[in-house]
Parts: structure tokens; C-alpha cells; sequence
């Protein structure tokens, strides 16, 4: 329905009995003012109308699915980033006891050589051990701070490494999956956003064939308006006198249109609409196929996790014990200073072996999350911290 009004001035020429005019006809100007409400309403279209409907309904509902996607996709990223970031502070508290542990072994060679147990190029080597890992330390302090400036870019506030976190060191670990292979897959085929976008799509393809084929048949609509229209005329030739017109008006008419030919437009626009449905229905395929790879690359990633973080626990214990029975080794004068060294060195990369281990089971756990779509949702979580 609309309202509309009309504003014309309009000269109108009729033909005229000669005896009364002898041009053959007469003119007469017509001022007008018209306005009118208008409806046009369909009343039939064999379906054409409900499948532009749910073609819109189908991609509102795809709009939102990717709307979900987007939100967990921010959330992984920053989960990503908080991760990284607690990696890059315990990798820099590692550097840190490394140090001292250099600073340990220096002592004791510099003690030897005082005691004329050691010699100088002793001392040399741990000086050179204990200035590396000064380096390190630096290396690791410019890391941590470049790592708070992702995380504050992530989050959406201005860059910058002024940023603290709760660490949660004491946070307890994930030790098990709550869900086997298959229902982790099954999950993600029912919950992941961008494959319910994908299907909505396909709907979105058939209903745009509905609407096609209803093009090949006759559309029924109602048409009608009411006036109030006025008119006064004006400069009558021949002279006449003509009353002045301010009347309600109206008219109401049903229309059936069908089109016979139309040069293969129709047929044209189905064959588009069941080629889009095709492509619809093969990248739905595609991302299932991803997504199953997405959900195995993650259980497996996550099992690797588990069992990396209990051998880095191992490690760092066996690295500890090695490195204070082999400067206690040294300061009796049963080993070198060599021994000192590589014991340190061992050391020193079971401490990083240790933070990164942990903290890469807590990124697992998220990821698992996120390829089966249960980020920002409150489904039963795929790990837990029991252990089997």
C-alpha cells in the first residue's frame, strides 16, 4: 500500500461535431490534484513469494551461523595469545633459574681455581656459560614483553605491553578427553558454525530453484486505489461552460500475468540456481572433510600434549639430579667442569622442555574446543582434569 498524490495541469483534445465546432473537435485545459492510497497485493504466485521468504530466512540464519563463528574464532585467538604469553613468562622465570644456575657453576670454578684445584681456562668456560645465559635471559625478558603486545592486540585495546594476567600456575591440568573420536566428530558436524552456515546456503540454493520454477507460472494480483480528485476547467474551446470536479474516485481490478516467452531468461536463471546449489552442496563436503581432519589433527595433538608434558615432569626431575650429583662431583674433584656444563646445559632445556610442555596441554584442550564448535557454549567439555 502507498499514498500518493498527483499534481497535473493537462490539455486535452477530443474530436467534436463540426456543426458545434467548426475545428472538428475541442480542447480543454484541466487543472488537476489527485491524492490516493494504492495497494498491490499478490494473491497468487505459486510459491515464488514463500521461497524468496525462506531464501531470506536461510541466509539470516547463515549470516548468524558465521556471526558465532566469528565470535569463537576471537576467542581462540586470544586464548591463543594468553597461552603464548604464560609459555613466554615461564620460558623467562627459566632463564632465570638457568642463570643462577651458571652463576652456581661459575662460583664453584672460580672457588676451585682459588684452592688451586681448577684451572683458568675452567673458570673461562663457565664465565662464557654464565654470559650465554645472560643472553638468553634477555632474548626470553624481549619475547615475554612482545607476547603481552599480541595479547593486547588480540583483546582489541591499544598495543602495548602493559598488561597483567592471572598466571593460574596452580591451575590444575587436563589429563583425559570425555569423549571418544567419533563423538568428538559427530559434535563438531552438529555444532560447528560454519557448517551449519554452509547448509543454510543449501537451503538457501533450493529455495532459489522454487522461486525459478515458479516463474513458469501465471502470477494473480489486486490491484486498487481511492481518490479524491479535483478539477476545474479551463480555457474551453469552443466556448462551453464545464462544471468544476472535486469528487472521491476509485477503482479495483485483479491482474493475471503469465509470461509465454521470455527469450530463455527463466530457464537461465534455474540453471544458475541449481548450479549454485552444486557448488553449495561440494564445498559442504570440503568443510566436513576439514573439519574431521581439524577434529583428528586436534585428538592427536592433544594425546601428544598429555603425554609430552609427563616425560618433560620426567625429564626435568632426571635433569635436576644429574646436575647437582655432577657439581657435587666437581667440588670433590671427581668430574670436570665438561660434565658441570653439559649437566647444565640438559638442565636448562628440561626447564623449557617443562613450561612449554605444560602450557602447550592447556592449548590443546582450546583447540579441541574449538574445532568441535563448543567455544563460548555450555556443552559437556571434551577433557577433564581426571585423570583415566
Amino acid at each position: 500500500m502507498a499514498a500518493t498524490a498527483l499534481f497535473a495541469d493537462q490539455r486535452v483534445a477530443q474530436p467534436f461535431p463540426k456543426p458545434l465546432s467548426p475545428r472538428g473537435y475541442s480542447v480543454v485545459d484541466l487543472p488537476l490534484v489527485q491524492p490516493q492510497l494504492e495497494l498491490q497485493y499478490l494473491i497468487l504466485d505459486f510459491g515464488g513469494r514463500n521461497a524468496r521468504v525462506d531464501a531470506a530466512k536461510a541466509e539470516a540464519l547463515a549470516a548468524g551461523a558465521q556471526f558465532i563463528k566469528t565470535n569463537q574464532d576471537v576467542a581462540f585467538a586470544i586464548s591463543n595469545a594468553y597461552y603464548s604469553l604464560l609459555i613466554a613468562e615461564e620460558r623467562l622465570q627459566a632463564a632465570k633459574e638457568t642463570l643462577k644456575t651458571a652463576q652456581t657453576t661459575q662460583d664453584a670454578a672460580e672457588a676451585r681455581l682459588a684452592n688451586g684445584r681448577a684451572t683458568l681456562p675452567d673458570v673461562l668456560n663457565a664465565r662464557a656459560e654464565t654470559a650465554q645465559t645472560n643472553f638468553d635471559l634477555e632474548q626470553a625478558d624481549g619475547q615475554e614483553k612482545i607476547a603481552r603486545v599480541a595479547l593486547t592486540e588480540e583483546i582489541g585495546v591499544e598495543p602495548s605491553p602493559d598488561i597483567s594476567i592471572d598466571a593460574k600456575r596452580n591451575e590444575p591440568l587436563p589429563k583425559a578427553l570425555t569423549l571418544t573420536i567419533d563423538q568428538l566428530i559427530e559434535r563438531a558436524f552438529v555444532d560447528r558454525p560454519d557448517l551449519m552456515a554452509q547448509m543454510q546456503q543449501i537451503r538457501r540454493a533450493d529455495d532459489e530453484i522454487r522461486n525459478a520454477d515458479s516463474a513458469y507460472k501465471p502470477k494473480v494480483t489486486l490491484s486498487a486505489n481511492v481518490a479524491q480528485t479535483s478539477v476545474w476547467p479551463r480555457e474551453v474551446r469552443p466556448p462551453a461552460e464545464l462544471g468544476n470536479i472535486n469528487t472521491r474516485t476509485w477503482a479495483a481490478a485483479v491482474n493475471v500475468e503469465w509470461t509465454i516467452f521470455d527469450g530463455g531468461a527463466r530457464r537461465s536463471r534455474k540453471e544458475l540456481a541449481q548450479s549454485g546449489k552444486r557448488q553449495a552442496t561440494e564445498e559442504l563436503r570440503d568443510q566436513r572433510d576439514k573439519v574431521q581432519r581439524e577434529v583428528w589433527s586436534s585428538y592427536i595433538a592433544f594425546r601428544t600434549a598429555l603425554r609430552q608434558e609427563e616425560a618433560a615432569v620426567a625429564l626435568l626431575s632426571a635433569a635436576e639430579t644429574s646436575y647437582s650429583a655432577s657439581l657435587d662431583a666437581y667440588n670433590f674433584g671427581v668430574k670436570n667442569l665438561v660434565d658441570v656444563v653439559t649437566a647444565e646445559k640438559q638442565l636448562a632445556l628440561a626447564r623449557l622442555s617443562s613450561v612449554s610442555a605444560r602450557s602447550r596441554v592447556f592449548t590443546e584442550a582450546v583447540r579441541l574446543e574449538s574445532v568441535t564448535g563448543n567455544l563460548l557454549r555450555n556443552l559437556r567439555s571434551a577433557t577433564t582434569t581426571q585423570g583415566n
